[in-house]
C-alpha cells in the first residue's frame, strides 16, 4: 500500500465517521474532506472545485427547482386528488397514497413528493377516523422507492450516470432504470401495501381518530396586569378554563421552575405559565385572557387588525433554517412578524422552557400570524406544512406551463436532442422569467447541502481511483468472493450500498461504492452495469433509521414514531428489495455478452 493510498483511505473512514457521528452537517464535513485532500497532495488545486460544475451535481440543482415549480403552479394537485378516491379502506389509502408519492418521485425530489402529499394524508386520515401513523411511514417510504425507476428521481441515479459516462463514454437515457428500479419499486409498494403498514406499532393509548400525533403543543405564555389571569390562582383559572382543551403544566416565577405549580397561590404580573392543549385551544386561551406569547410576535389583536389572520403547522427539515437553532436564537416575533404558539415532538409536548427548545428534524412548530407574513415565513424557514394551504398566491393558475416546461424537458433529453443539464436549464429558466417560480425564490428551491456534498465529494471519489485505492479494496473483495457466484457477488455490492446508505447521505453512499463496484466488475472481467445498477438500488434504499433518508426524519413527529420503529418495517423490506433486485438486475445487465 502506497503513502497516497493509506492518506485517501484514513481520510475516507475518517469522513464515514463525522458522517455517522452526525455532530457537525454534512455539507461541512465534506468541504473539509476535500480540502484536506488538497493539502494532502491527493487532489490538484487546480481541479478541486470541478464537482461543482459535475453534470450530476448541475442536474441535481435544476431538479429541484423544477420540482419547487410544480409544486407551486398546482400542476400536479389533480394527480393528488386521486388519493380521496381510494381511501375508503386501508388498502385503498395506502395504495393510494403510496401510487402517487411513486410516481411523483420518479420526476421530481422525492422530499417536494412527500411535501405535497403530507397534508391530503392528513386530511383524508382525519375523514375515514384512521391513524396518521398507519399512513406516513408508507408514504415516506413509497416515496424513496419512487426514485429509483427514472434517471432524475434520486440523486444516486443522477451520480450512476455521470460515473458511467466518464468511465465508459455513455452515461444512462431517461428510463434505463426503470426495468430494475421499476420491479424493485412495484414490489415494495405491494409489500407496504399488503403487510408493512401492519408492521408499525400503535399508537399506544391514543385513540383511532385523534389528532395523530399533533393534538397536542407546548406554548409558554406571559401575563401582565392587563390580563385577566393577574391576581387570579391556578385552581381559578382550571375553572374558568373549563371549557377549554388545556392543562396548565408548570408555573415559571423570577426564572425559578415550579413543576407542581402552588394551585392556590394568586398569579403576579410577571409570572410566565407553560400550557399543553390543542392548537385552536391554546390559540383562544391567549386571546381570551389577554395573554403574551413568550416566542415573541404579534399579538392577537394585533394579528385581527391586519386583516387575514392565518395559523399554521410546520414540519422542520433537516438543513432548513430552524434545525439545530433554539426558539430564542429564531427571534419570531422582531424578524419575522410572527408568533410560535406551541411546539412538538414526536407527537409529545416539550416540557421546558419555549425558549431554549432547540429545533430537531421531524419537530412539529405552530405558526400564527397575519396571512401574508406566515406564508412568508414558511419560505425563509424552509419548512413543510402540514396542512393544505395556498402559498401560490395567484401562481396556481399557471400549471400547465410548469408541466409543459418540465414534459418538455425530460422529452428532448430522452430523445437525446440535448443533455439532460441544458434542457433542464432552458425549462428552469423558463419558469423563473414566466414567475412560476419568482427569482428570489430560485436559489432557496436548492437544497444547497447536497450540492456542496456533491460538488465535495465527486473530487475525493476521483482521488480513490487516481491513487488505486478503490482497485485495493476491490482486490480484497475478490480475494474474499473468489469462487463465489456472479449473483452473490452482485447482491453483496447491493447489500453492503445499502447497509451505508441507512447511516449516511445517499449521494456520499454514491460517490464511495460506485468507484468500488466499478473496479470489482473489471477484476472480474464483468460489464459493469450489473455492479453500477447494484449501487444505484442501494443507495436509494435506507428504510431502517429515520436518519437514512430526510424523508424518514419528516414523517416522525407528525406520525408519533420512534427510532425503533422503522427497521420493523424497513428491514423486510430491505431484505424483499434484495432478493427482488438481485435476479432483476442479472437479467436485464447481464455480466456478459
Amino acid at each position: 500500500m502506497t503513502l497516497d493510498q493509506t492518506l485517501i483511505l484514513a481520510l475516507l473512514a475518517a469522513l464515514l465517521g463525522f458522517f455517522v457521528w452526525g455532530r457537525f452537517r454534512y455539507d461541512l464535513v465534506a468541504l473539509a474532506g476535500l480540502l484536506i485532500a488538497v493539502l494532502l497532495g491527493l487532489v490538484d488545486g487546480r481541479d478541486a472545485f470541478m464537482g461543482f460544475g459535475n453534470p450530476a451535481t448541475v442536474t441535481v440543482a435544476l431538479v429541484l427547482i423544477l420540482s419547487r415549480a410544480l409544486a407551486v403552479s398546482g400542476a400536479i394537485d389533480p394527480i393528488a386528488k386521486l388519493v380521496q378516491r381510494g381511501a375508503g379502506s386501508e388498502y385503498g389509502h395506502i395504495g393510494s397514497l403510496g401510487g402517487v408519492a411513486a410516481l411523483l418521485s420518479g420526476f421530481m425530489n422525492n422530499v417536494g413528493a412527500l411535501a405535497l402529499l403530507m397534508p391530503v394524508a392528513i386530511q383524508s386520515a382525519k375523514k375515514e377516523k384512521r391513524p396518521l401513523r398507519l399512513l406516513l411511514m408508507p408514504l415516506a417510504f413509497a416515496s424513496i422507492l419512487g426514485g429509483m425507476w427514472t434517471l432524475i428521481g434520486t440523486p444516486p441515479n443522477i451520480l450512476i450516470s455521470a460515473i458511467r459516462e466518464q468511465t465508459m463514454g455513455d452515461a444512462y437515457a431517461m428510463f434505463d432504470f426503470a426495468p430494475v428500479g421499476g420491479l424493485v419499486m412495484l414490489a415494495g409498494l405491494a409489500f407496504l401495501i399488503l403487510v408493512g403498514w401492519r408492521l408499525i406499532p400503535d399508537g399506544g393509548d391514543k385513540p383511532d381518530g385523534a389528532d395523530f400525533g399533533i393534538d397536542l403543543y407546548t406554548a409558554e405564555v406571559r401575563l401582565s396586569k392587563d390580563s385577566k389571569a393577574y391576581g387570579k390562582t391556578i385552581t381559578e383559572l382550571d375553572a374558568m378554563t373549563e371549557d377549554m382543551d388545556i392543562v396548565i403544566v408548570k408555573l415559571i416565577r423570577r426564572d425559578r421552575n415550579y413543576p407542581a405549580p402552588p394551585r392556590h397561590e394568586p398569579l403576579h404580573a410577571t409570572d410566565h405559565l407553560i400550557v399543553e392543549g390543542a392548537a385552536e385551544e391554546i390559540d383562544r386561551f391567549v386571546a381570551e385572557f389577554g395573554l403574551k406569547l413568550a416566542g415573541g410576535g404579534p399579538s392577537v389583536q394585533e394579528i385581527l387588525k391586519s386583516g387575514d389572520a392565518a395559523m399554521v403547522e410546520l414540519v422542520v427539515q433537516a438543513g432548513s433554517t430552524l434545525d439545530g437553532r433554539t426558539v430564542s436564537q429564531m427571534r419570531f416575533g422582531p424578524r419575522h412578524r410572527v408568533s410560535l404558539l406551541g411546539v412538538s415532538r414526536q407527537g409529545k409536548p416539550h416540557r421546558g422552557r419555549l425558549k431554549d427548545f432547540r429545533f430537531r428534524p421531524g419537530d412539529i412548530l405552530l405558526l400564527q400570524g397575519a396571512a401574508e407574513e406566515v406564508n412568508e415565513a414558511v419560505t425563509r424557514f424552509g419548512a413543510l406544512p402540514l396542512r393544505q394551504r395556498d402559498l401560490g398566491l395567484g401562481r396556481r393558475k399557471r400549471g400547465p406551463l410548469a408541466f409543459a416546461c418540465f414534459a418538455g424537458a425530460i422529452a428532448v433529453a430522452a430523445l437525446g436532442i440535448l443533455p439532460l443539464t441544458i434542457s433542464f436549464g432552458i425549462a428552469a429558466l423558463i419558469v423563473v422569467v414566466s414567475g412560476v417560480v419568482p427569482a428570489r425564490e430560485v436559489y432557496d428551491s436548492v437544497e444547497w447541502p447536497v450540492v456542496v456534498l456533491l460538488g465535495a465529494l465527486i473530487p475525493v471519489g476521483g482521488a480513490m481511483q487516481s491513487t488505486g485505492a478503490t482497485g485495493l479494496i476491490a482486490d480484497g473483495v475478490l480475494l474474499v468472493t473468489a469462487g463465489m457466484p456472479v449473483w452473490l457477488i452482485v447482491g453483496m455490492v447491493l447489500v453492503v450500498t445499502m447497509t451505508l446508505s441507512d447511516i449516511l447521505n445517499n449521494a456520499a453512499t454514491t460517490v464511495v461504492m460506485a468507484p468500488i463496484a466499478l473496479a470489482i466488475a473489471n477484476g472480474l472481467g464483468h460489464a459493469p452495469d450489473a455492479y453500477l445498477m447494484a449501487v444505484a438500488v442501494g443507495a436509494s434504499c435506507a428504510f431502517l433509521t429515520p436518519i437514512g433518508h430526510q424523508n424518514n426524519a419528516l414523517v416522525m413527529g407528525p406520525g408519533g414514531y420512534r427510532f425503533g420503529d422503522y427497521w420493523r418495517v424497513g428491514l423486510p423490506l430491505e431484505i424483499l428489495i434484495a432478493v427482488v433486485g438481485t435476479p432483476a438486475i442479472l437479467l436485464f445487465w447481464p455480466v456478459t455478452g
